[in-house]
């Protein structure tokens, strides 16, 4: 009968392989799984982990009704978490802010502030000449013609200039300013400066940044007390309206900063003959908050270039520039309120963002009449006028500090990210039970996972060009004794030369050749 001799063959290798290497292929011939431990499961995990509930909903046990309830707590709880959280951070990403003034510690006034007053009637009607009225048909409405009543087709005049027609026909401040106190000191026209508006030809008092005017005590007697004759017989004729038609009599006042241009036709504020107007300031110093709470403009941010004919930015002189540009646009022009700098305008629409530091000035605004019988019988034998003119052309301003301290308003964040964080804080302990080191276990418990499974892949085992270093072989006895590479006994003693190892050679053997030698 046939014979199978089990034999265990090491097969010899070129590159030589490490012991380790060696010893892992052995064991996973035997079923066993070397190398590192491998990671937690999820019940171990859940059983060791600081968030509340998930030991009872995912760890080691039994399945069944009690850990399901747990697991629907569990999910609800974090489904309430996650609503909870998201309200949070919709809050935050709307960036509220709110004012807050802080009245407790009020700090000195920088100064007194700049006064810009313009009469309300920008030309006086006896200055204008033939060709002023030509020229200024549009904007008075009076018909142009000459002294001899030959109509505009006839007419033919140089081109106007309009700083000059402003300055002769505009009210002069000498004429106007009866008597003028600051302080308790006298002053004159010769402390106000010159300034075009939308008005024409109008006066700022104490308007150099570099030697402004301090403010030495508040209250009544302490600012700039004047009295002017706005000179309602010069006032034009209606003769058609215009746009720039006006019913009104008296003169427009703006209290600003002097950093910043006087806008009067729309920041100023009215004051009537026949009264005198008591103006009661508070210096407000607001700072607003940049993006993405607000959209004020910082210092030294730089969108675009700088305004140019101004040293300063400030929301009126980024006002008048959009205007300047508009009328560019339309008939390369500009009026002369307008800063002198030609350059191109800008498409699109004029964007003026507030600056991030600002000093404005409130009002109390107040009056009382003007003059009383025995002033005005006064007052007309001063100026030569009669009572009826002194009361229809003569008021009083009196501008002063309520009190030598300002105001701190300051724009702050209403919700920041120090509430967002304690917030969430609170609500992730309330629901469940977490904290940030909670979130530091899970996602070291997923870099563990997912590490694992990066190694397994990048180490699956290749196939080997050769058979393994070590195992067992069965081999049949013919298949040996054809792979053998040692003659046959019966060809050795035929030849005469035996090479056969002495101890292989069975002469007493079984009949038939049952036992052979297969060794060398």
């Amino acid at each position: 009968m046939p014979i199978e001799i089990v034999c265990k063959i090491k097969f010899a290798e070129e590159d030589a392989k490490p012991k380790e290497k060696e010893a892992g292929d052995e064991q996973s011939l035997l079923g066993a799984a070397p190398g590192a431990a491998a990671p937690r499961d999820l019940a171990t995990f859940a059983s060791t982990s600081t968030l509340h509930g998930l030991g009872r909903a995912c760890g080691p046990g039994p399945r069944g009704l009690r850990r399901t309830l747990w697991a629907l707590a569990l999910f609800t709880s974090l489904a309430a978490f996650l609503y909870q959280a998201a309200g949070l951070a919709r809050g935050y990403l709307s960036r509220p802010h709110l004012l807050a003034m802080d009245p407790a510690a009020p700090a000195p006034v920088s100064g007194f502030p700049a006064v810009t007053l313009c009469n309300i009637n920008r030309f006086r009607h006896s200055a204008l000449s033939d060709a002023d009225i030509f020229h200024l048909a549009n904007l008075t409405g009076l018909p142009p013609k000459d002294r001899d009543g030959h109509r505009a087709a006839g007419l033919r005049y140089p081109e106007p200039d309009m700083v000059d027609i402003l300055n002769r026909t505009g009210h002069q401040l000498a004429d106007m300013l009866k008597s003028c106190n600051f302080s308790g000191h006298r002053c004159s026209a010769s402390n106000f400066s010159v300034v075009y508006t939308r008005y024409g030809k109008c006066y700022t008092f104490n308007a150099d940044p570099q030697s402004s005017l301090p403010s030495r005590a508040g209250g009544m007697g302490s600012g700039l007390e004047i009295m002017l004759d706005i000179q309602q017989e010069e006032y034009l004729p209606i003769w058609r309206e215009t746009n720039e038609t006006s019913f009104e009599a008296g003169i427009r006042v703006q209290i600003h900063s002097q950093e910043e241009p006087p806008y009067i036709h729309q920041l100023g504020f009215g004051v009537s003959p026949g009264f005198q107007t008591f103006v009661s300031c508070q210096e407000q110093r607001l700072t607003y908050l940049p993006q993405p709470w607000g959209n004020c403009r910082a210092e030294t941010e730089h969108r675009g270039p700088e305004l140019q004919g101004y040293s300063a930015y400030s929301v009126s002189a980024c006002r008048l520039r959009c205007e300047k540009e508009a009328v560019l646009q339309r008939c390369h022009c500009r009026m002369v309120h307008m800063p002198d700098s030609l350059g191109g305008g800008s498409e699109g629409p004029c964007f003026c963002p507030m600056p991030c530091n600002l000093t404005r000035y409130g009002k109390e605004i107040s009056m009382v009449r003007i003059p009383n019988k025995g002033s005005a019988r006064y007052l007309a034998r001063k100026y030569n006028r009669n009572e009826t003119y002194i009361r229809e052309n003569f008021l009083v301003l009196d501008v002063f500090f309520e009190a030598l301290t300002s105001e701190a308003v300051e724009q702050r964040a209403a919700y920041g990210l120090s509430a967002l964080l304690g917030d969430l804080g609170g609500q992730m302990g309330l629901f469940i039970g977490a904290s940030i080191l909670t979130l530091l276990e899970i996602l070291d418990y997923i870099y563990e996972v997912s590490w694992d499974r990066l190694k397994r892949v990048w180490r699956r085992p290749k196939t080997p060009l050769r058979a393994s270093t070590g195992g067992i072989s069965t081999l049949g006895l013919q298949e040996l004794k054809e792979q053998s590479p040692c003659p046959s006994r019966g060809r050795a003693e035929v030849g005469g030369a035996s090479n056969l190892l002495p101890n292989h050679h069975h002469p007493h053997g079984p009949p038939g050749g049952l036992f052979e030698d297969f060794a060398c």
